[in-house]
This record gives structure tokens, C-alpha cells and sequence, in this order.
């Protein structure tokens, strides 16, 4: 069993995106908590977990879950990180009143947000380069 869990590591991106994923979100979750705890507004709060943890997930999703670690990539990474981060927000507004308080609501958008990081990860940030062909 332990076997097949590291061989589908291996082989599953989505798999280990949300491994990567994981700890990317705790990494961000802690430090943002910290930041809601020290009395941070929302917004500053979000940009600090954001701001933390924008290099360690590129080399960690690029270099481990995607398998590319290309410096051409980060603009895009970054660009996708801020359509993140304002989606995260305007949720984050929306939910608060009805939910009990920012730590809560971010629990729970934790992953629905992960799962949008994904695909624009998959799509858009290290989607496959497509060859143009040569002219002649």
C-alpha cells in the first residue's frame, strides 16, 4: 500500500499538487492567522500569507508537482497568484458576516481556492509550451 501511495506520488500531478498544496496552505494559513491574531486588517493580512509564500510556491508547484522550474514562468505565476488573491478577498467579504470571522471563512475556502490555484497552474502558468512551427 505504501508502495502504490508513493508510486502514485510519483505519478499523479494532481495528486501531488494537492500535497504541495497542503503545506503551501498551511504555510499561509499560519501566517495569516498570525497577521488576524496581531490585529491585521483582512486585506493586509491575505497580502502577507501571499507575499510569504509566492517563492516557496513556485519552486515548490513548479518544481515538484509540474517538474519545471523556469524563471520565464514567474510573471505568469505571480499574475495568477493575484487573480488568486482577489478572488480569495471578494469570498472572503461575501462569507465573513454569515460564516463567524475571517479565520473561519478562510478554513473553508482553503480548498475550493487550491482547486482554482490548480488549474490555472495547469493551464496557464505551466501548461505545455506548443511548438510553432518553423517558417520556411
Amino acid at each position: 500500500m505504501i508502495k502504490a501511495i508513493l508510486r502514485s506520488l510519483r505519478t499523479n500531478r494532481f495528486l501531488r499538487f494537492l500535497v504541495t498544496g497542503l503545506l503551501n496552505t498551511l504555510l499561509g494559513f499560519a501566517v495569516y492567522s498570525t497577521a488576524i491574531l496581531s490585529n491585521a486588517p483582512v486585506w493586509l493580512a491575505l497580502m502577507i500569507g501571499l507575499v510569504t509564500g509566492v517563492a516557496f510556491n513556485f519552486f515548490s508547484t513548479g518544481g515538484y508537482v509540474f517538474r519545471e522550474i523556469a524563471l520565464s514562468r514567474l510573471p505568469r505565476f505571480m499574475f495568477s497568484y493575484l487573480l488568486v488573491y482577489g478572488v480569495n478577498l471578494l469570498l472572503l467579504g461575501l462569507m465573513s458576516p454569515w460564516v463567524g470571522g475571517a479565520i473561519p471563512s478562510q478554513a473553508l475556502l482553503s480548498f475550493p481556492i487550491s482547486v482554482f490555484s490548480y488549474f490555472l497552474m495547469a493551464r496557464f502558468v505551466f501548461a505545455p509550451r506548443v511548438q510553432r512551427p518553423e517558417k520556411r
